[in-house]
């Protein structure tokens, strides 16, 4: 079933020579006296009348004839077709679905709750009224088995290291990619029904309630690590930079203990979480 243009022509003459007809008919029978004449002028501009169909801008009608698709209008304004085609009118609005929080498994089995927000418009009016039995459910049913099946292919967020979690696609962290990949599979399933796709975003993405207290520890546990690699990191560089600075300048000659001694006081100092107390040392390393 593919959409085709119906040629209508204006209404509003027809409007008035219906209306002509209508009354001339009732002033006829009450002049004359000739009942049959005049009702039959009057059914005549009753069934012109009937032909008259107001479109809306970004409105469409769809009209049969005897269960056969005869064409669908889209010039705005009043309009007149054959007042025997049936018609059904069909918004071509851009819409809004928010889709309700679904509870699902991501790829790693746990749960999680996701949204997704679709804007949609009807594209193929002749796909959407036969084609499917209600086009506004087949959306909301199709775009939550499309969020399903994308949050069960990906996981949440990365469990492995930093270097794969860098590599692989999550729905935390790709969420372009995901809001793409999501708009390509509705298009997909939607456009069996004649519904284009103008956007397609996920709202709403969070672990369940049952373990959302342990996900939140295993982040702030990452944070954490994270935290002191870049302490170490960093203190590491200072003792390296201050040994090489004593060495070239030949402020003091260390031996490899004392230098042991030096880099242990050091990261004490500057990997500790707290200040750190001097001690001052009155007597020597040796013996």
């Amino acid at each position: 079933m593919i959409e085709k243009e119906l040629r209508s022509i204006s209404g509003y003459l027809l409007f008035a020579i219906g209306l002509l007809l209508l009354f001339g008919g009732f002033v006829y029978v009450v002049t004359t006296g000739s009942p049959v004449t005049g009702i039959i002028i009057a059914i005549i501009g009753f069934i012109i009348l009937i032909g008259l169909t107001v479109i809306n801008p970004n409105e469409a009608v769809v009209t049969t004839f005897f269960g056969d698709y005869m064409g669908t209008m889209k010039q705005n304004g009043l309009r007149w077709v054959n007042p025997l085609f049936r018609r059904k009118k069909i918004s071509l609005r851009a819409r809004n679905l928010n889709g309700q929080k679904l509870k699902v498994n991501d790829k790693l089995g746990n749960p999680i709750e996701i949204a997704a927000v679709v804007v949609w418009r009807v594209g193929d009016t002749a796909k959407a009224s036969f084609e499917v039995d209600d086009y506004v459910k087949y959306v909301e049913i199709q775009s939550e088995a499309a969020v399903r099946h994308l949050a069960g292919i990906y996981a949440y967020d990365s469990m492995e290291d930093e270097e794969a979690s860098t590599q692989e696609v999550t729905l935390r962290d790709g969420s372009g990619k995901i809001n793409e990949m999501l708009e390509a599979e509705l298009t997909e399933r939607l456009s069996r029904a004649g519904i284009d796709v103008l956007e397609a975003r996920i709202s709403h993405l969070a672990y369940a309630p049952e373990i959302a207290g342990a996900m939140l520890q295993r982040q702030q546990a990452s944070a954490v690590v994270a935290a002191r690699r870049q302490i170490v990191n960093g203190a590491v560089g200072m003792v390296d930079m201050a040994l090489a600075m004593l060495s070239d300048k030949r402020i003091v000659e260390l031996d490899e203990e004392r230098k042991a001694a030096m880099v242990s006081n050091l990261l004490v100092v500057l990997c500790g979480e707290k200040a750190a107390t001097p001690i001052l040392n009155a007597g020597t390393l040796y013996p």
